[in-house]
């Protein structure tokens, strides 16, 4: 760590957000289909180390906003290839990638360091951002300048969203999500503002966009909601979990924030996962903390949501509670017809009256104007 900051002496020091980012308002999504438009909002993951005919073909069926790249293929246990092999096989794929969407893509990766790193140095990236844990403990200038170098690399590789940092309070340092792999910078909520404002900056200056989760906080848990339903109600440190989320907003942070898979009944009593609810998503991070930007599901397809949802279901509530980015990583299971089926059910959903085409354009226009933003649109 001493090593790499040394190399990077002389990075620009502390800057606020605020007034950075300012909405378009171009109304450019009421001009979409709405199969275009729904299409924007889906962030999907698709196999394959070079674009084959398959991915081609799914892009140019489902238009989807983004896409999200793994090193590790889950549902095979690594027996197949996924999406990382080399830097220039990289460079070609989220090229390759660009070149078949008909609109530009956001091109995500979770690259927090430590253990949750898909660019590993076994595969020959130089830059190995160390865990949030680590980075917790040293200044948040030295937090900047390692976030700096690592959201270059993701750009000279064509990765324009890194689905970080995460902004847990390690409220539970055993955590089977969080504490235990070293995921939270710290237990104080202004040491994880501070660290986590420097990491946004850092990737904002780069012009990679990044991504504060997991709301309303995950620290507090005691399971793991990849695996199934996760409840912090009694744990749950509702000042001390929501103040990092509270102080960036304040200070002008707008890029993405992604939503978790927790039940807390203190926030919403029906007991909805905070993805699917709408006092969570809308009353409390739209209206209490005042978060204009887009937001982010977690994985349609963990336990926490499958155990009691059909994946078109989740879809809809999702969005009716206010979500705008739906995530589906085919990372539990691997199958392409599961982003069809989302899709589908969600128009169908505003054919029927559940959802209003004016809740579809509000998610796409955000979405539009987070790629103008980063380069992404005229």
């Amino acid at each position: 760590m001493k090593r790499l900051l040394t190399a990077l002496a002389g990075v620009a020091g502390f800057l606020t957000f605020a007034g950075t980012l300012t909405a378009c308002a171009s109304g450019e999504a009421d001009s979409l289909s709405l199969e275009d438009a729904v299409g924007q909002m889906l962030l999907i993951g698709v196999r394959g180390l070079e674009l084959d005919a398959e991915t081609e073909a799914l892009l140019a069926d489902i238009k989807p906003g983004g896409v999200i790249l793994f090193d590790y293929d889950g549902p095979s246990g690594g027996e197949l290839p996924r999406n990382v092999a080399s830097p220039g096989q990289l460079k070609a794929l989220t090229a390759a990638l660009q070149a078949a969407s008909d609109r530009p893509l956001l091109i995500a990766i979770d690259a927090e360091g430590g253990f949750v790193n898909r660019l590993k140095e076994k595969y020959g990236f130089e830059i190995q951002l160390p865990s949030h844990i680590t980075l917790g403990t040293g200044t948040p200038s030295e937090t900047e300048a390692l976030a700096r170098a690592s959201a270059r690399q993701l750009s000279a590789l064509g990765i324009n969203w890194n689905l970080a940092p995460v902004v847990d309070v390690n409220v539970f340092p055993e955590s089977p999500a969080i504490g235990y792999w070293e995921r939270s910078f710290s237990d104080d909520p202004n040491v994880v503002a501070e660290h986590a404002a420097a990491f946004a900056r850092a990737h904002r200056d780069e012009g990679v966009v990044s991504t504060l989760k997991h709301f309303p906080g995950h620290g507090s848990a005691v399971g793991d909601t990849h695996l199934g339903v996760t409840d912090v109600t009694d744990s749950f440190v509702r000042d001390d979990e929501l103040a990092p989320y509270r102080a960036l907003i304040e200070d002008g942070y707008n890029d993405p924030v992604m939503t978790a898979h927790v039940v807390n009944r203190n926030l919403d009593p029906s007991a909805r996962p905070a993805t699917l609810s709408r006092p969570i998503v809308t009353d409390l991070l739209r209206g209490e903390l005042g978060f204009e930007g887009v937001i982010l599901s977690d994985d349609l397809q963990m336990g926490a949501i499958l155990e009691q949802y059909s994946l078109e279901t989740a879809a809809i509530e999702a969005i009716k509670a206010g979500v705008d980015v739906i995530l589906i990583a085919n990372q539990n299971t691997y199958d392409i017809d599961h982003v069809r089926r989302i899709k589908a059910a969600i128009i169908a959903a505003v054919e029927r009256g559940e959802i209003s085409r004016q809740r579809i354009d509000e998610s796409v226009e955000r979405i539009l104007d987070l790629k103008r933003w980063y380069g992404l649109r005229d």
